[in-house]
């Protein structure tokens, strides 16, 4: 095995709440568009991990903040290999048409989080990550695009309040 190229990756958790159930027609637009753009995902510069169900090609069964919230998790090398999938990409067309498909988000849907390299977040941890971004505002434990911290920002935090497995009983509170 090789040592990674970076000592840490950006993990990042967004969920959508689904304005239908995902076998809708109204959403089938959104769930034809999933494959293309998990392929793109994988094979996007940066990419290291999604998050998916197993014995399926996404995560879009896995409902751990609410019967009607997806979830998107996924490891990246680095911030800006992150932001040009999610923008410079066809992720983009699934962005501009989100509206039709999810209800707007009054609170963070999208937490950013440094993670060492090799670890693979948790969903627990994810959700700890959102609910911690949405109590106290962006810092190097969790932040957005929009106000975003370095690694070396993050680094003395990465260890501070790792998800516990009272986290993870706890991740159905988002």
């Amino acid at each position: 095995m090789t040592e990674p190229a970076h000592a840490y990756h950006l993990a990042q958790l967004n969920v959508a709440t689904l304005l239908h159930p995902l076998d809708d027609p109204r959403i089938a637009p959104f769930v034809e568009l999933l494959d293309p753009v998990n392929s793109a995902a994988d094979a996007a510069p940066g990419f290291v991990w999604r998050l998916v169900e197993e014995g399926e090609a996404d995560a879009t069964g896995l409902r751990p903040a609410g019967e009607d919230v997806i979830v998107n998790l996924s490891v990246w090398e680095n911030q800006e290999a992150l932001w040009d999938f999610a923008y410079r990409s066809g992720h983009l067309e699934l962005m501009r048409r989100r509206r039709e498909w999810f209800e707007r988000h009054v609170e963070a849907h999208l937490a950013l989080w440094w993670i060492p390299a090799g670890h693979l977040p948790s969903v627990g941890e994810a959700l700890e990550r959102l609910r911690d971004l949405r109590a106290h505002g962006p810092s190097p434990r969790a932040f957005t695009f929009a106000s975003s911290y370095t690694a070396a920002e993050a680094a003395p935090h990465l260890a501070d309040r790792s998800a516990r497995p009272a986290d993870e009983a706890r991740a159905a509170a988002v």
